[in-house]
Parts: C-alpha cells; sequence; structure tokens
C-alpha cells in the first residue's frame, strides 16, 4: 500500500473574493399599508398585468383604504425611455406621496 505524501490533508483556498461593498441598512418597514400609496412599476415582461391586478385586489380586501399609482402612470421600466422614467422616479414618487413600491417582474 503506497502512502500519500499530504497524509489525507489538502491545502484549501476560499472560493470568494472579500466583500468589496459594505452593506447598509434596509429602510424602516411599515406597520400597516391601510390608507397607504403604493406606486407599481413595471417592465412590461411576463404577465404583470394579471400580477398586479391580482394584488391589488388581495391588498385592497386585507388593508382598508390602500392606493394604487398603476403602473401604466410611470410607464415602461425597461424600454425605450427607461433611463428618463428611472430619473424622474424620485421626484414621481414624492408625487404621488408614495409610501411603498411594488417593482415586477422581469422573469
Amino acid at each position: 500500500m503506497t502512502t500519500l505524501p499530504n497524509d489525507g490533508y489538502y491545502e484549501v483556498l476560499w472560493p470568494r473574493s472579500p466583500m468589496q461593498v459594505q452593506g447598509k441598512s434596509l429602510a424602516k418597514r411599515l406597520d400597516t399599508l391601510a390608507g397607504k400609496t403604493i406606486v407599481q412599476l413595471w417592465d412590461y415582461v411576463f404577465k404583470g398585468d394579471q400580477v398586479f391586478a391580482a394584488l391589488e385586489d388581495s391588498l385592497k380586501e386585507k388593508y382598508p383604504g390602500v392606493n394604487f399609482v398603476h403602473w401604466s402612470v410611470l410607464g415602461n421600466t425597461h424600454g425605450p425611455d427607461e433611463r428618463q422614467i428611472l430619473a424622474d422616479l424620485p421626484r414621481r414618487l414624492k408625487e404621488f406621496k408614495a409610501d411603498a413600491v411594488i417593482s415586477g417582474m422581469g422573469c
């Protein structure tokens, strides 16, 4: 029987590099969606029109007075006007007094 020179032990390397970006704290979460305004953002991919409609119906049942800014109001977040739509987004969110955003779908 031949004895291996490493005696069964091997040097290993960690496959990940050191983190290059430090994490940030998450924004404070809303206690409830009741009476809040939610902006819908969509990239016009997959079936977002159906998904947003189902989400809206479900959230309206659960949270009285929740309001939605329909995805069609802001436009396609992944289309020919993407750069301008995203550049305008902070101003538009303030304009709508948005409390939350649902962004989808990207499948």
